[in-house]
C-alpha cells in the first residue's frame, strides 16, 4: 500500500489568532460606502480607515499603540467634498498618506507623529486630473513620490507627488470601469483588470499593453489581479455559475492558466494580499468571516492551500502590515487589521517554533523604507528593485519625516521661444524694471516662507520630544 507523502513546507503549520479584546480598535463608525477596496491601510506608525462623515468624506488615523475605544471627538482628516474611497499609505514615507475620492480628487497628506488637537483638513498637496470618482490608488514600490491613481474615467494617472504634476496617463487601455491595479516589484509593469473581463500587463512608460488575457475567469464580477514574486500574475474572480475562483498566469504564456481551482460560491469579491518573502497570498472576502491562506511555488499543483482562519463576525475591510512592522520575536509572518462594523481587530499570522532566535529562513531581508529611485530616474526609463533591510535587530520606524512639495515655477520670466502672436497693448510685455521688482518680491516672500517651515519644524520636533518625555 502506498503511503501518501506530505508536501515538505515551513508554512504548512502557520496559523491565525485574534488579538486580546484590549488589542482592538473600539468605537469607529467603519465607512457604509459600497465599493470594494479595503477600507483600512496600515504601516509600522499608524492605522488608517475610512469612516462615516457628514457632508464629504474621512479617515481615522490612529497611532498603532492608541488600543482600546478611541474617543468620539477623535481627530479625524478630513477635506474631501465626497465620500473617500481609497487610502494608501506611502511606502517611503510612514508620516505620508493619499486618499482617494468620489470628489474626482487625490489627496497627499502629512501626519504627524503627535495625536493633532483638531481635524487635519489641510492636504501637501491635491491632485486634480480625473473627471469621474477616483477609486483606486498605488504608490511605485521603489521610486520617491510616485503615485498612481485610477478613476471611474477609466483613466490611469502616474503623479510625481513632489511637484504635484502629472507624469503619465494611460486614457485608451481601458474602454470599461478598471476593478484593480498592481504594480510588480520594481515598479516597471501593471497589471489591471477591467469591466470588459480582460486581464491586461501594461508598461506604462512605454504606453503598452505587453499581454492580454480575454476572460481570464469567466463570469462578470470584477476580477483582481497581483503580481508574484516568480513574475507571474495570481488572480481571484468568479466563473460564469458565479463560484469564486483563483488562478495564476504566466504573462509569457496567457494561453492555458498555470493553475486554476474553484473555491466556493460566495458572492463576496476576493481581496488577496501577498507576501513575497514567504510566498503565501491571503484571500479576504469582504462581507467574509474568514481568510484562506495559500503557498504558491514552482512544484504542482503550484497554489497549494495551506489553511483557513475562521472567526465569527463578517470583516467590512481588511489592512494589511508591511514586513517591517511585525514582531520577528514571536515569529509573527503576517498581521491583518479585520473591520468590523464598529471596530478594528488585529488578527495575527504565526509561524509555530520553539526556539526564541531569529528565524533567518521566516524572514529575509526585505523591502525597507528608502527609496531605490527618484521619479524623474524612473520615468526616464530606469528600474531598480527595492531597498532591502534586515528585521534580525527589529525595525524602528523613523522619526517624522516631510514631505516637501516643489510645484513648478508657473511665473517663467524666460521668453517662450517659436511664433510670436501679435501683441495688443493689453498683452504688451512687462518693463525690465517691472520684471526685476517681481523677482525680488518672490525671492523675499519664499525666504520668509522657508523661514516659517524651519521655525514650524522645530516646533513639531520640540513637541515631539516632549511627548516621548510623558510617555
Amino acid at each position: 500500500m502506498s503511503r501518501r507523502v506530505v508536501r515538505q513546507s515551513k508554512f504548512r503549520h502557520v496559523f491565525g489568532q485574534a488579538a486580546k479584546a484590549d488589542q482592538a480598535y473600539e468605537d469607529i463608525r467603519v465607512s457604509k460606502v459600497t465599493w470594494d477596496s479595503s477600507f483600512c491601510a496600515v504601516n509600522p506608525k499608524f492605522l488608517a480607515i475610512i469612516v462615516e462623515a457628514g457632508g464629504g468624506g474621512a479617515f481615522i488615523v490612529l497611532p498603532l499603540a492608541k488600543t482600546g475605544r478611541v474617543d468620539k471627538n477623535f481627530p479625524l482628516v478630513t477635506g474631501h467634498t465626497a465620500p473617500v474611497l481609497d487610502i494608501d499609505w506611502c511606502p517611503h514615507n510612514d508620516n505620508v498618506i493619499a486618499s482617494a475620492s468620489d470628489d474626482t480628487t487625490v489627496m497627499v497628506w502629512q501626519i504627524p507623529d503627535y495625536t493633532p488637537m483638531r481635524n487635519i483638513t489641510e492636504p501637501i498637496i491635491t491632485l486634480e486630473g480625473h473627471s469621474k470618482r477616483v477609486g483606486i490608488l498605488s504608490w511605485h514600490p521603489t521610486a520617491r513620490n510616485v503615485l498612481l491613481s485610477a478613476g471611474g474615467d477609466n483613466v490611469i494617472i502616474m503623479w510625481n507627488v513632489g511637484t504635484g504634476e502629472v507624469l503619465l496617463s494611460l486614457d485608451d487601455m481601458h474602454p470599461d470601469v478598471i476593478h484593480s491595479v498592481c504594480w510588480n516589484s520594481n515598479g516597471s509593469l501593471l497589471a489591471t483588470t477591467c469591466k470588459d473581463k480582460t486581464l491586461r500587463i501594461i508598461d506604462p512608460r512605454k504606453g503598452q499593453v505587453v499581454a492580454e488575457r480575454f476572460a481570464a475567469h469567466e463570469g462578470m464580477r470584477p476580477m483582481r489581479a497581483i503580481f508574484t514574486r516568480q513574475g507571474h500574475i495570481f488572480t481571484t474572480g468568479f466563473t460564469r455559475m458565479s463560484q469564486r475562483e483563483l488562478g495564476l498566469w504566466d504573462p509569457n504564456n496567457f494561453e492555458e492558466p498555470v493553475a486554476l481551482q474553484e473555491m466556493d460560491t460566495s458572492n463576496g469579491v476576493l481581496l488577496p494580499f501577498y507576501d513575497p518573502d514567504s510566498s503565501i497570498v491571503y484571500l479576504c472576502g469582504k462581507g467574509d468571516s474568514s481568510i484562506r491562506y495559500f503557498e504558491i511555488t514552482e512544484e504542482p499543483p503550484f497554489v497549494h492551500y495551506l489553511n483557513t482562519f475562521s472567526s465569527k463576525e463578517p470583516q467590512r475591510g481588511m489592512g494589511f502590515m508591511p514586513k517591517r512592522g511585525l514582531d520577528v520575536s514571536k515569529c509573527e509572518i503576517a498581521r491583518f487589521y479585520k473591520l468590523h462594523e464598529r471596530k478594528c481587530e488585529p488578527i495575527i499570522m504565526t509561524v509555530p517554533r520553539k526556539s526564541d532566535l531569529f528565524q533567518d529562513d521566516l524572514y529575509p531581508d526585505t523591502p525597507g523604507p528608502e527609496p531605490a529611485l527618484e521619479a524623474d530616474e524612473w520615468l526616464a526609463g530606469q528600474d531598480a528593485e527595492p531597498v532591502l533591510i534586515s528585521l534580525r535587530d527589529g525595525y524602528v520606524p523613523p522619526k517624522h519625516r516631510e514631505l516637501r512639495v516643489t510645484k513648478r515655477n508657473i511665473l517663467d520670466v524666460r521668453l517662450p521661444s517659436g511664433p510670436r502672436r501679435s501683441q495688443s497693448a493689453s498683452d504688451a510685455p512687462l518693463s525690465q524694471h517691472t520684471l526685476e521688482t517681481l523677482l525680488e518680491e518672490i525671492k523675499a516672500l519664499r525666504e520668509q516662507v522657508q523661514a516659517q517651515e524651519q521655525r514650524i519644524t522645530a516646533l513639531e520636533n520640540m513637541l515631539c520630544e516632549l511627548v516621548d518625555g510623558t510617555d
